[in-house]
């Protein structure tokens, strides 16, 4: 479970992962989101990754996008 919940993988390459079908590992996680299988520094861990995955993707977009403008810009003639 721990992995399920820390890991900020998707569940499904989770249970690919570890051989279960995610109709299986649903359930299991499910379960014992609210235990003490995962610690509270764990979850939240597991937010702070989860906050830094998406600044990145976010960053990684503007990124293409100042890319794409560069190009257009310098394509341009005078």
């Amino acid at each position: 479970m721990r992995i399920a919940l820390t890991s900020g993988l998707a569940r499904r390459q989770v249970a690919d992962d570890l051989g279960v079908g995610l109709s299986t590992l649903n359930p299991w996680v499910n379960a014992h989101r609210d235990t003490d299988v995962v610690s509270a520094e764990d979850r939240e861990l597991a937010r702070e990754n989860e906050r830094l995955r998406r600044a990145i993707r976010i960053r990684k977009e503007e990124r293409d996008i100042m890319k794409k403008a560069t190009r257009l810009f310098a394509s341009r003639k005078p």
